[in-house]
C-alpha cells in the first residue's frame, strides 16, 4: 500500500438540544432575542483511527408549564410541568465515517469518507 494504509477516524455525535424545566424561571422573556438554539457538532475523526469526542448537549432552560408544539401542524408534543423534566427537542446528528471504515481488500487505501447527518 502506497504511503501506509487508511488512517481517519470516525466524527463524533452532535450534540442535543434539551429543554430543562427550572421552577425559578417565570417567563420565556429569554426567548424574544434569542429564538434558534444550535449545539455544537462533534469533533472530526482523527487520525490513527481515533474517533472524534461527540459534543455536548445544549440545556435551555424552561419555566413549569412550558407546552412544546409543532411547528408545521400545531400539535402538542410534550407538556413541561415537574421541576427538572427533561424533553429533547433536537437529536444531534450521527458522526461521519472516516476513511478505515471503506477499506477493502481490493482497495486497502480509500480516499473517501463519509460526512456526518444533520441533527
Amino acid at each position: 500500500v502506497p504511503n501506509g494504509g487508511p488512517w481517519g477516524g470516525d466524527g463524533g455525535r452532535g450534540g442535543n438540544v434539551v429543554f430543562v424545566v427550572d421552577e425559578g424561571l417565570r417567563t420565556l422573556m429569554d426567548f424574544r432575542y434569542n429564538r434558534h438554539f444550535k449545539a455544537d457538532s462533534g469533533e472530526k475523526g482523527m487520525t490513527k483511527g481515533m474517533h472524534g469526542r461527540g459534543a455536548e448537549d445544549l440545556r435551555v432552560r424552561v419555566p413549569q408549564g412550558t407546552t412544546v408544539r409543532d411547528a408545521e401542524t400545531g400539535k402538542v408534543i410534550t407538556d413541561l410541568i415537574a421541576h427538572g423534566q427533561e424533553f429533547i427537542v433536537a437529536h444531534g446528528g450521527r458522526g461521519g465515517r472516516g476513511n478505515i471504515r471503506f477499506a477493502t481488500p481490493k482497495n486497502p487505501a480509500p480516499e473517501i469518507s463519509e460526512n456526518g447527518e444533520p441533527g
